[in-house]
């Protein structure tokens, strides 16, 4: 039994389930006694309260990190990214415990008080993150693990896709298939995996052969409606087109793709489309979206099975994991 299954039994929130086993105000005392004689009754530990027999449970917990609601591809992400942590829990008979936050003051408060607790570590998912956003993090008193990004200057380990690889693959596939210098469509919102993603793409036009400030770039949103929007601007304003595109993300691929299919172009005899992340919408685009498969259930697991490890082993050096992916190829690209 898991955190989130109890919430879901108890219709309440996880949130409200993590604040009744960790004593966090912020719910009344009639839901906490519920909760807490529910977890009871079903078996999950509930932190700061041991049986005495064998070690003290361990307990993850895993903090979700979004500053803006504009991210939108992080509840995607998330639910598969919470199964592999909640996996490889489960295999450690440890308990998880799913928090949001939004903003550095809160997270700092948060992992004050966890660290008051003793008994677990933190993997926080900082896709949303800056690095001014982490730097005073670095140094709590608490084993973390940061999930889907990576900062130079800290002294944690990291799970990571392996964004620069990545896009290099898939730009290489678009001009090894289309002949032509492809165009990027690159996100509004400014987060280090699409710099990255940047990066391996004008890496792969400079090993075609390809001047990597030439090519065509459309800045858009990091939604579909927001993506088409923008793009639908685009077209209207009849600015230069690419016959093939690499975009940040798949909300911003089958946003643009929507786009061109309203002003008459065809995907992908006229123009030909690549995403990034394989979320589940790609299968029902028409065409489907070939796009880069991230591992996101995976990426849970070994965030989880690390953090673990640095809570046996104290003395020990922080390291980054890249995440490989695979392309996905369907129906956008001809």
């Amino acid at each position: 039994m898991t955190a989130k299954e109890l919430a879901e039994i108890l219709g309440v929130s996880p949130t409200a389930v993590s604040f009744a086993l960790n004593g966090k105000p912020g719910i009344s005392t009639k839901t906490r006694n519920r909760i807490k004689d529910a977890a009871l009754e079903y078996g999950l530990i509930i932190p700061g309260e041991h049986t005495g027999k064998g070690p003290v449970p361990r307990t993850i917990y895993l903090i979700y990190y979004q500053k803006s609601g504009l991210l939108l591809p992080i509840l995607p992400f998330s639910n598969e990214v919470s199964e592999g942590v909640e996996q490889a829990a489960a295999a450690a008979g440890c308990s998880v415990h799913i928090l949001h936050v939004g903003s550095t003051e809160q997270l700092t408060v948060q992992l004050e008080e966890l660290s008051h607790l003793g008994e677990g570590g933190v993997i926080l998912f900082g896709t949303d993150m800056s690095e001014e956003d982490f730097r005073p993090l670095s140094f709590q008193k608490i084993p973390i693990v940061l999930l889907d990004n990576h900062f130079y200057s800290s002294k944690v380990d990291s799970v990571t896709i392996n964004n620069v690889d990545s896009a290099y693959a898939a730009a290489s596939y678009l001009i090894r298939k289309k002949h032509v210098m492809p165009g990027y469509l690159h996100s509004s919102y400014p987060i280090s995996n699409f710099e990255e993603r940047r990066l391996g793409f004008e890496r792969a036009l400079v090993h075609h052969g390809y001047s990597r400030s030439a090519y065509i770039r459309h800045t858009l949103a990091s939604s579909i409606e927001g993506a088409c929007a923008d793009m639908l601007r685009v077209l209207e304003e009849k600015d230069a087109l690419a016959s093939c595109y690499f975009a940040d993300n798949d909300f911003i691929a089958i946003g643009a793709m929507k786009a061109f299919r309203e002003k008459g172009y065809r995907i992908p005899e006229d123009i030909s489309v690549i995403g990034f992340d394989d979320i589940d919408l790609c299968n029902y685009t028409e065409p489907g979206l070939t796009t880069v498969h991230v591992p996101k259930k995976y990426m849970g697991m070994i965030a989880a099975q690390r953090l673990l490890t640095n809570l046996e082993n104290k003395d020990y050096y922080p390291i980054n994991i890249r995440i490989s992916t695979n392309l996905v190829v369907r129906g956008s690209v001809k």
